[in-house]
């Protein structure tokens, strides 16, 4: 789990369980909803869904979190970068735009979100967009046929835009 410490308002995930009537068969749901939140699913509120949800613990809801891979257990930026890696995209030069976001972005290995929370990279195995390898989608938006210097120029218009 993270050490990142997040102020949870527990009253926000109260009303959340209260919309699902406390169901354990909605927990998905839930776990969708704050992470919609906090942008992550913070350790404390997972702690706190499973105490509250009869039929659950805390390392049931773990569970589930870790499971699905649309779920996060580590903050993650404003600009969530995804870059597929799988074999059209890898032929195609998926690779060489890797380097220059974790260039760019100064992402060391191992580390996939910016100190200052504006971007977080993950690396995927597909996006469904074989036909425009390589392929990267910024927060649900692909972007096709990328090369190194296409990505650093997105990127440096996103940052552009957050300055002003």
């Amino acid at each position: 789990m993270t050490n990142c410490t997040v102020k949870i308002d527990f009253d926000k995930i109260n009303e959340i369980l209260q919309c699902y009537n406390y169901e354990k068969s909605s927990l998905i749901a839930i776990l969708q909803k704050v992470q919609g939140i906090y942008n992550f699913l913070p350790e404390d509120a997972i702690t706190y869904i499973g105490e509250h949800i009869e039929g659950l613990s805390p390392a049931t809801v773990y569970g589930v979190a870790t499971f699905y891979s649309q779920f996060s257990l580590e903050p993650k930026g404003k600009y969530e970068i995804k870059v597929c890696d799988g074999t059209a995209c890898h032929v195609r030069g998926s690779s060489a735009v890797l380097t220059a976001i974790k260039e760019k972005l100064k992402l060391d290995t191992g580390k996939y979100t910016t100190p200052d929370g504006l971007f977080s990279l993950e690396i995927v195995n597909c996006l469904g967009a074989c036909a425009l390898a390589p392929a990267v989608v910024i927060n649900g938006k692909v972007h096709a046929k990328m090369t190194p210097e296409a990505i650093t120029l997105i990127i440096d218009t996103l940052i552009k835009d957050e300055r002003e």
